[in-house]
């Protein structure tokens, strides 16, 4: 009699974790799954994409749904940010969530203030000539 409940508690306890894992098991979508537009949205990320988890898979299929709407320099920009995005390490991709959260509570005007500062730092760089040779030489 023992035994028979001990059969029945660990077949509902598999059960449940079945249940459990099935939802997930289900939303996962493999790359060859993913419809043309997908798969040209998320290029970038198309040799890691069956490892992301769900949440990731799924974030990134809605951020594909307005792809098509995009001009061509925005879609360049994505796949720029996407493979960018993609060569980060885990430890990288958690600080940089981070720090989007601690942006995104932020104050507006705080917001504005931090954007024009990146702005003006890209453009800098941007401007800023190649070393000339001659002064680096100096013995």
């Amino acid at each position: 009699m023992q035994i028979m409940h001990l059969i029945r508690h660990h077949l509902f306890a598999l059960s449940v974790a079945v249940l459990l894992f099935l939802p997930t098991i289900a939303g996962a979508q493999s790359w060859e799954n993913l419809t043309p537009v997908q798969r040209e949205a998320l290029a970038p990320l198309s040799k890691e994409w069956n490892t992301l988890q769900i949440q990731q898979q799924q974030r990134l299929i809605n951020l594909a749904k307005r792809y098509p709407q995009l001009d061509a320099v925005q879609k360049q920009r994505l796949h720029n940010r996407l493979e960018k995005w993609s060569k980060l390490t885990p430890e990288q991709r958690n600080r940089a969530r981070e720090k989007f959260q601690a942006f995104s509570k932020a104050p507006l005007e705080k917001r504005e203030q931090v954007k024009q500062m990146v702005r003006q730092q890209e453009a800098e760089k941007l401007s800023i000539p190649a070393a000339n040779p001659a002064l680096t030489n100096t013995p």
